[in-house]
């Protein structure tokens, strides 16, 4: 079975803010960040988020007792070293949200003690979960797949090698932030009318809404990870806002892909979610009928039945005028990454296939994760038509692309019947000006 007693809808905490409605992080979440207090220098420790409040896993570790090899299982969580957490393996990641959830259940013998190991979520301030050793971008969005490619060939928009190679790029690790960081405009090489390219800041920057995958235990240089086996070095999902320069990208990306229209800046929320806690959201592979199925290398029963995620997806907008006016966000778009033309595990199986190591802490996004319907665009370049198509903002204001002083927020959560819904976090950035 794939959810046990953590994820029972009836289950309370003591932490009473983790049991209002609707709250993002109720006991059955448990998502994992590195945080200090805000303003301090303090070293950075691994807490979970309950309800209104982050447990510091330092503290809690020394405060609270724990039975038989439990303080080795979050040894080290308590040193603030996430990625050696992650190393241990899916073993250990289940037992370790087992204690936590029971820890914090209500009545729970461990709750007096951890009480005094709490922190307030808005008196935190966060960096990124781990050391990202390297990151790979696929591109699992279909409907994204298809719209851009109309745009640029109307009679092939999805190019024949789609439907079976899951395609990536490899992104730039040293570019990754933390969500709420300014995000400043890139300069790059832009085509120009002429034979002479023109070289200055981007004008047709853009978001694109995707999920960020953290790998745990890793492989060996030369071992490829069977699809079977792939779900076990899966350890969670983040929001993820890959940000691209979109006339940049077009001059340069012939003939070997992205490289500096993207490199510049790839947000993340410093939450991950365990895949732990995914249970109840997994669901079938969608596939349109007629396509092929997938090559025995990245297919199995599991993956079948349960390799995709149903989280709901937003994009949502603020200009510079809009905060001045005090107005709220406006919601660009929205989308389900049940969309994903791919899976998580068929991006290890295919990574790894030809005996490519991945590290523990190496990121895979998803691609831009868009809906097949109006208003479903996971990018300005979809929502806009390329540019040919403007959006109108509250004050009046039209974007095709981002201007400086906008913010661009993601949101992603979990909601089913007979499940307790559960939030991914949110990742933002506001752009500046260029250098």
């Amino acid at each position: 079975m794939l959810t046990d007693a953590t994820h029972d809808p009836d289950l309370r905490s003591w932490v009473e803010s983790a049991n209002a409605p609707g709250c993002p992080t109720p006991i059955q979440n448990l998502p994992y960040a590195r945080f200090r207090p805000a303003g301090s220098e303090e070293h950075w420790r691994v807490g979970v988020a309950i309800g209104d409040q982050i447990l510091d896993l330092a503290a809690a570790a020394h405060h609270a007792p724990w039975g038989d090899g439990v303080e080795e299982l979050l040894a080290p969580l308590a040193r603030g070293n996430l990625m050696a957490f992650m190393a241990l393996g899916r073993p250990a990641w289940r037992a370790a949200r087992s204690v936590l959830s029971t820890a914090l259940a209500a009545d729970s013998v461990q709750g007096p003690f951890l009480e005094l190991c709490l922190v307030p979520l808005a008196e935190a301030e966060f960096t990124l979960p781990c050391r990202i050793g390297d990151y790979t971008d696929f591109y699992a969005g279909i409907h994204h797949a298809r719209s851009v490619g109309s745009l640029f060939r109307p009679d092939n928009a999805l190019l024949p090698n789609y439907r079976w190679v899951p395609i990536g790029y490899h992104g730039r690790a040293s570019s990754v932030i933390v969500e709420g960081g300014p995000v400043r405009r890139p300069m790059g090489q832009i085509k120009g009318d002429g034979e002479v390219p023109l070289f200055g800041p981007t004008r047709r920057l853009d978001y694109e809404l995707e999920l960020g995958v953290w790998i745990g235990a890793g492989n060996a240089l030369g071992q490829p990870v069977g699809i079977e086996a792939a779900e076990d070095v899966l350890f969670g999902i983040t929001p993820l806002n890959d940000w691209s320069a979109r006339d940049i990208q077009a001059w340069e990306y012939q003939p070997l892909g992205p490289f500096l229209a993207k490199s510049f800046a790839t947000s993340v929320s410093p939450w991950i979610v365990t895949f732990e806690a995914l249970a109840p959201f997994r669901r079938p592979q969608r596939r349109a009928e007629g396509d092929p199925p997938p090559l025995p290398y990245l297919d199995c029963p599991f993956n079948r039945e349960h390799g995709a995620l149903d989280i709901r997806l937003e994009v949502w907008l603020q200009s510079e005028r809009m905060r001045a006016a005090d107005l709220a966000p406006v919601r660009l778009s929205h989308s389900n990454a049940l969309d994903a033309y791919w899976t998580a595990a068929q991006f290890v199986a295919h990574h790894t296939s030809n005996g490519c190591n991945l590290n523990v802490g190496d990121l895979l996004g998803t691609g831009t994760l868009s809906g097949p319907g109006a208003g479903q665009g996971g990018s300005l370049l979809e929502l806009t038509r390329g540019g040919r198509e403007s959006i109108t903002l509250p004050t009046g204001e039209r974007r095709t692309f981002l201007e400086d002083g906008d913010t661009v927020v993601m949101q992603a959560w979990c909601e089913a019947p007979g499940a307790t819904r559960i939030g991914l976090g949110a990742v933002s950035g506001t752009i500046v000006p260029a250098a």
